[in-house]
């Protein structure tokens, strides 16, 4: 893969996601055999969304998580996209054009300082974003920042195994260099996907994050694996 795309960069990872936006949603249910969706779903599960209230999507890409999201404010709550990438987030603004009754609002900006006012949300979720921020801790702190006292978060990405020589780790590259890589290579995507590699050299671990979540101000932080510890979902209490 070209040096030229580094993990943290922000120009480059915002680059990055407004060339893949077109095939985004569709290689995401082809590379996952559409778990990604049950994976999310589990994410709400644990918010608790209800009727009126406001809830925060970081770094949600193309909105199919904050659509599901907004189904369960309504009336009278508000679900808030942040991205820093402009093509994800227009075709997340098409996609809320042809619900207008859903309470959906998109914002182009950076998830590790959203200008949000302290405790602005009730809730929040980040869906494969923290991988990408320039300082993972940073975006805790933000998060944490944003959220009123005793509001829930989740945080649904890959997951780092620990063991790199492990049993999980081995299936997790070949996973990467002998689906992913080819899969995105048909469509012209080889670079773009070749990163998530990468990205994961220098992601946190789940333990790692629940220290960097309780050392952000989070009461309660907990680290679940998914689909055989290839992801993980980061349970938040403030």
């Amino acid at each position: 893969m070209p040096a030229s795309i580094q993990p943290g960069d922000p120009e480059q990872v915002r680059d990055l996601f407004d060339r893949i936006a077109p095939a985004y949603d569709n290689l995401n249910d082809l590379l996952s055999l559409g778990l990604h969706r049950l994976w999310k779903r589990q994410a709400v599960a644990w918010l608790q969304p209800k009727p009126g209230d406001r809830l925060l999507d970081l770094c949600c890409g193309t909105g199919d998580l904050a659509l599901v999201l907004a189904e369960k404010v309504r009336p009278g709550g508000l679900v808030l996209g942040i991205d820093a990438a402009a093509a994800p987030l227009e075709l997340a603004r098409r996609r809320a054009r042809a619900q207008p009754w859903l309470p959906l609002e998109f914002r182009q900006g950076d998830a590790a300082a959203t200008g949000l006012a302290d405790g602005w949300a009730d809730g929040a979720v980040m869906a494969y974003g923290l991988r990408n921020l320039p300082d993972p801790a940073v975006g805790l702190q933000e998060l944490r920042r944003v959220l009123r006292a005793g509001a829930r978060a989740a945080v649904l990405d890959f997951n780092r195994p620990a063991d790199a020589s492990g049993g999980t780790a081995v299936f997790q590259r070949f996973y990467l260099r002998r689906l992913v890589v080819p899969l995105a290579q048909r469509a012209g995507l080889e670079d773009q996907y070749a990163y998530l590699e990468r990205s994961l050299e220098r992601f946190p671990t789940g333990s790692v994050q629940e220290e960097l979540a309780l050392a952000a101000g989070f009461r309660q932080a907990r680290h679940r694996l998914l689909a055989g510890g290839q992801m993980g979902l980061l349970h938040l209490l403030a």
